[in-house]
């Protein structure tokens, strides 16, 4: 059973996307959405973690349409972080068995 984890918390003020990453097993997706893009940025305290279940099957996606809302360059985005706009989103939760949000 495949999950979409949608994380909206920046990693950098709340434990959201740590907590999420404890449980994430092979197949599962992430998606960063709201304050939470930020987490998606190269070279932060949180991009090894990212690295890491990435390295164990942990897809990762980020909503382009908050990371621009807040000023960010996609040119910053880790490899690892695939972009999405809306339709991606609507995609991603058609795409798994069930969605879990963490706040």
């Amino acid at each position: 059973m495949s999950t979409l984890h949608t994380v909206n918390k920046s990693a950098f003020e709340r434990n959201s996307l740590e907590s999420c990453l404890s449980v994430c097993k092979a197949n599962a997706s992430v998606l960063l959405i709201e304050d939470a893009v930020v987490s998606a940025l190269q070279n932060t305290t949180i991009s090894e973690q990212i690295s890491a279940a990435a390295n164990t099957g942990v897809k990762f996606f980020a909503l382009s349409e908050d990371l621009r809302a807040r000023g960010l360059s996609d040119r910053r985005v880790m490899d690892e972080v695939t972009l999405v706009d809306y339709a991606g989103f609507v995609k991603l939760t058609t795409e798994n068995d069930r969605v879990q949000n963490w706040l």
